[in-house]
């Protein structure tokens, strides 16, 4: 198992698999009240450059839940001073780094230059730790991952990415829908067209991607940095929009998610975020359970 958390690909069906009971466990104690502490006494720095919700409260929270503690910094990596510098300096201070960062290049430096852990908590590239919880949701209210349908709906951006990265562990069938020009198109899809163990498509034809999904998938047609398009995106991605009608194409026992937040009426109505087929709050909790399991791996 790698000694860092930055890319679902660096990580076996086996270990995947681990984790992903690792943060079941873990769940049942915290619903328990069990006190379980194997961070007693560490302390994990948490480096963000991007403003944060749920990756910043459920590391917070899980961390303190685990027994450890967390300093927090807002900062630009490498525009004070160098990644290097900085990572080799949390080195003799911290026993772990949690990164959100814009540069995905700037993960992998802290990771080469420190020797403790390092976790991808979202870079522009991939976000791992998202992609966890939600195959721990899945699991949760499927019972499985393999055999799947799973429609991603919305841009080729750093979420499916990391879908992509997951379906090479596991044989679920992924096809992202996205307008022309929107597609994935980097060295994570020549890998994941290559060796996905299930069917890996991307089409432009959103009700053929739909159509007897187990699981509809969406996140926000402009995502942070992508401000400036936001106005174009939005004419382009409304023949995307999640609604009603899109989901009775799924499966009838088929379930909703989001990575969120969520921009009601854009890319998914109110009446999809708050139908009985959502599972989004379900998917946010277990950020903290899943995240908890990759710190508990890597750092007790």
């Amino acid at each position: 198992m790698s000694a860092d958390f930055i890319s679902l690909n660096d990580y076996s069906q086996q270990d995947l698999l681990a984790l992903l009971d690792l943060a079941d466990d873990l769940k049942r104690k915290q619903k328990a009240g069990e006190l379980y502490q194997p961070l007693l006494g560490k302390t994990i720095a948490m480096l963000f450059e991007k403003p944060s919700l749920r990756t910043r409260v459920t590391f917070e929270v899980g961390i303190f839940q685990l027994g450890g503690q967390s300093t927090f910094m807002t900062t630009i990596l490498g525009e004070r001073e160098t990644v290097p510098d900085m990572a080799r300096n949390l080195d003799r201070w911290v026993d772990g780094i949690v990164a959100r960062t814009h540069s995905h290049d700037a993960v992998l430096e802290l990771a080469k230059y420190a020797s403790i852990p390092v976790i991808n908590a979202l870079t522009d590239e991939l976000h791992p730790c998202q992609v966890l919880a939600d195959a721990q949701t899945i699991r949760e209210h499927k019972g499985k991952l393999d055999g799947l349908k799973i429609a991603f709906v919305g841009d080729g951006n750093n979420m499916f990415a990391s879908w992509a990265n997951l379906v090479t562990k596991f044989s679920f069938d992924l096809v992202l829908a996205c307008p022309e020009g929107y597609e994935l198109n980097n060295a994570v899809h020549d890998y994941a067209s290559k060796n996905a163990l299930g069917s890996y498509t991307i089409t432009n034809d959103v009700q053929a991607a739909v159509k007897d999904a187990d699981v509809v998938y969406t996140d926000v047609w402009a995502s942070m940095g992508q401000e400036d398009e936001y106005k174009e995106r939005l004419s382009v991605f409304m023949p995307y929009q999640i609604n009603a009608d899109l989901m009775a194409l799924a499966k009838d026992d088929a379930v909703f998610m989001h990575c969120l937040p969520a921009h009601r009426g854009e890319e998914v109505t109110d009446e999809v975020m708050e139908s009985s087929q959502s599972i989004v709050f379900d998917e946010a909790e277990n950020r903290l359970h899943a995240q908890k399991a990759v710190m508990v791996t890597l750092m007790s």
